[in-house]
């Protein structure tokens, strides 16, 4: 990292922590009474996302079931990450499905930590990260790990621009992802042999699913939930390569065991998404706490629904519109979590 970019880490660090103290001093405001148990049409709650418009989906199927069990529910508003959190912290929301597993635990704990939020459930489990070949191309030369790309022959089928090298489509300049994958080119001997080729995410996957529909040979980071494992589907149109250890920049402390998904060391550890909420809120609110700890989605559902708003189902009514198909899809299990609910209110 070049200086000018760790100064302004450093300030943004500085002014988030000068934030979280001017916070720690003001009184905290609740949508209820901490100290008394409102029945949930007393209640309004107070939600936000982040500009990610899945995030805006997952909202709406929250507050869906927020509203069958007799809450009121307030404008949900969009914020960047860090705003989420001291809002949070100052009682000015009251639930958000933004915690990402584990790289927001910085955020949570600068916000003040489990003494003032508390994660409520997971939202979406563990997706996993790394790197995919076409399937095809993976059977026919028995391509199973990432370390094969050191033979020449193995890179070639990938080489779309004839420079020697297979082109690997990886991540935008700036992203985490990026510096792991060139640490792993280096790491696994890959200089001679692997390129990352790197722009616009959306745009790199465009390029893979024409030239895969071509019939050629494809190479690309990727992670789930997205929607191109709706399009390209892991073990139908492509599989994980695994690699030969586990080797992340800056972190040895992650393990073989965080990296290793379905049998597979696919070299990046992955994450879920759970719903963090005011800690006093969510006290206070034990119909709404449990509603909150029950709901979930698949990373298939994720998937497709991504796919569907990538496709071009993006506006404020069909988000709305894609969660209220999924509670009807989900009907019988969304009824269970709702009665489930209201019974710990009892």
């Amino acid at each position: 990292m070049n200086k000018p970019s760790l100064s302004k880490s450093l300030l943004i660090s500085t002014l988030f922590s000068l934030a979280v103290g001017l916070i720690s001093c003001q009184p905290t405001q609740q949508s209820s009474d901490s100290s008394s148990n409102l029945p949930p049409e007393e209640v309004t709650i107070r939600s936000a996302h982040s500009i990610w418009i899945e995030e805006s989906f997952q909202t709406a199927i929250v507050n869906i079931g927020l509203e069958k069990l007799g809450y009121q529910i307030d404008s949900v508003k969009e914020l960047e990450y860090p705003g989420i959190y001291l809002s949070l912290a100052n009682g000015d929301l009251d639930y958000s499905v933004i915690y990402y597993s584990p790289s927001h635990q910085t955020m949570f704990d600068q916000a003040g930590g489990d003494e003032i939020l508390q994660r409520l459930g997971v939202l979406v489990p563990i997706g996993s990260r790394g790197y995919q070949i076409d399937k095809k191309t993976a059977e026919e030369y028995g391509i199973t790990n990432l370390e094969q790309f050191q033979d020449p022959a193995i890179a070639a089928l990938f080489d779309m621009d004839r420079d020697g090298k297979a082109d690997l489509a990886g991540c935008n300049p700036g992203w985490t992802c990026e510096s792991v994958i060139n640490h792993h080119i280096e790491t696994y001997g890959l200089q001679e042999t692997v390129e990352q080729n790197q722009g616009n995410f959306t745009a790199l996957l465009a390029d893979v699913i024409t030239r895969y529909e071509e019939g050629q040979s494809v190479m690309f980071y990727s992670y789930t939930p997205h929607w191109m494992s709706a399009v390209l589907r892991p073990d139908q149109e492509v599989i994980w390569l695994e690699v030969p250890f586990t080797s992340i920049p800056d972190n040895p402390n992650i393990t073989e065991e965080d990296t290793t998904f379905n049998g597979k060391n696919v070299g990046f550890a992955g994450g879920g998404q759970e719903i963090v909420a005011n800690k006093e809120f969510a006290d206070a609110n034990p119909v709404a706490k449990h509603w909150l700890e029950s709901v979930q989605m698949s990373l298939e559902d994720m998937n497709e629904v991504s796919l569907r708003i990538k496709e071009g189902e993006n506006t404020p009514e069909d988000i709305r519109r894609l969660a209220q198909e999924w509670v009807s899809d989900n009907q019988e299990q969304f009824d269970r979590w709702i009665a489930e609910a209201k019974a710990a209110g009892e």
